[in-house]
């Protein structure tokens, strides 16, 4: 494909950049032989234009993957290296480079990313850590429970986050969970509920401590019906939303029961409680408000006039596309925008680690080029400016 069609990221779709293969077959070459090699064909193929670049050792193992304004510029950078440095020994081992070109710096950051983070090269240090998020997760079961995890499964729980603090989170999950009276006994801890039909009712025995203490809804030994523990269920989701303040009043008015009966110990207790739930919320908050902000057309001028607009929402490029320039291409154009705006969102729980990643990336990105936040749009606006009256009265949804 030119390279001017679509960008690439993947490790499927590889540059079609002309690409030197030492030939390791043949009587190994010196370090100075292949070097000159390298950098001639560095020279006779690469351009001064942004980009992405790939080097790969013996193997075909992927060494290095970086990104480059001047692509032509920073590849021949490497050959000029001293001995001994990074750069030098990274040429020293490399037998074969690729790169793609890509019209502006903004894609180019979020293209190296992903292969990095796909690719795991050796040389690489930005973005080849993966960062560890907590999410909480609701699981799926006869009585769900509310639990802190840093992976997500196809398991059919619901997952909210990320939140980067993951030892802090799973004390305050467990707070949510006592605060609800929610069970967080194991998966096989049998469930019984108040209201189940059942021909021998042993009188079962609570099986933890929770229990007695009234901070679980126990269960286990059937006190609570099935409508009380799915209510429950539906506050902790609320309140993973933002949407509840219920857990949170429920908890200072026992606080406040627990002073005016002069039992100061466990009125402490309780505050402390109280202000680590509503540290959690406020967070929440705070991260869904940045989120939902990154949600517009993005146009970025591009090399030699190669403009591109990137639909993105919530964080997450959506969609690439050239810059409409005719009435086909509008069309085109605004036909995506409905649909990737339109589109039903999956909310809070909808996100995976590596999606936040690129939220963040983004994030970072607009934060760092605050000049560039005049190159966005909504998305309705976008259609009205592009299309005219043919899109007035269709409302796009712009979170």
């Amino acid at each position: 494909m030119a390279p001017r069609d679509r960008p690439s990221y993947l490790p499927e779709e590889r540059a079609k950049a002309p690409a030197l293969q030492l030939d390791t077959a043949a009587p190994a070459q010196s370090t100075v032989s292949s070097k000159t090699a390298l950098r001639r064909h560095v020279r006779a193929g690469a351009e001064n234009r942004p980009g992405i670049y790939r080097m790969f050792g013996p193997g075909d193992e992927p060494l290095y993957v970086g990104k480059s304004v001047r692509l032509r510029t920073r590849l021949l950078s490497y050959f000029r290296a001293p001995r001994g440095e990074k750069p030098w020994e990274l040429i020293r081992d490399t037998q074969r480079i690729e790169w793609d070109y890509i019209p502006n710096e903004f894609f180019a950051l979020i293209s190296e990313m992903k292969l990095i983070q796909r690719w795991q090269p050796r040389f690489n240090v930005q973005h080849k850590r993966r960062r560890i998020y907590a999410f909480v997760k609701v699981t799926r079961e006869q009585a769900p429970r509310v639990l802190p995890v840093t992976r997500i499964t196809e398991d059919g729980a619901t997952y909210y986050g990320p939140f980067p603090r993951v030892r802090a989170l799973a004390r305050t999950v467990r707070e949510v969970a006592h605060v609800l009276g929610l069970r967080d006994c194991p998966a096989t801890t049998p469930v019984f509920f108040d209201d189940q039909l059942e021909i021998f009712d042993a009188g079962r025995a609570p099986r933890c401590l929770r229990a007695d203490l009234r901070s679980c809804l126990a269960p286990c030994c059937g006190r609570p019906t099935s409508v009380q523990y799915g209510d429950a269920v539906q506050l902790a989701r609320r309140f993973l939303e933002g949407r509840a303040e219920a857990p949170l009043a429920d908890l200072e008015r026992q606080m406040n029961e627990a002073a005016a009966r002069m039992d100061f110990e466990y009125a402490a207790l309780l505050r402390d409680r109280l202000e680590r739930l509503r540290a959690f919320s406020d967070e929440m908050v705070a991260f869904r408000g940045r989120v939902e902000d990154l949600t517009f057309v993005y146009r970025v001028p591009g090399f030699e006039g190669d403009d591109r607009v990137y639909l993105i929402r919530r964080g997450r490029i959506r969609k690439e596309v050239s810059l409409p320039k005719g009435k086909k291409a509008r069309l085109a154009v605004a036909r995506a925008v409905e649909e990737v705006y339109g589109e039903k969102d999956l909310g809070p729980g909808g996100l995976k680690p590596q999606e936040a990643a690129e939220i963040l990336l983004v994030a970072r990105w607009f934060r760092l080029n605050p000049e560039e936040r005049r190159r966005t749009v909504a998305p309705d606006v976008w259609l009205a400016e592009q299309m005219g009256s043919r899109t007035r009265g269709r409302p796009v949804p712009t979170q």
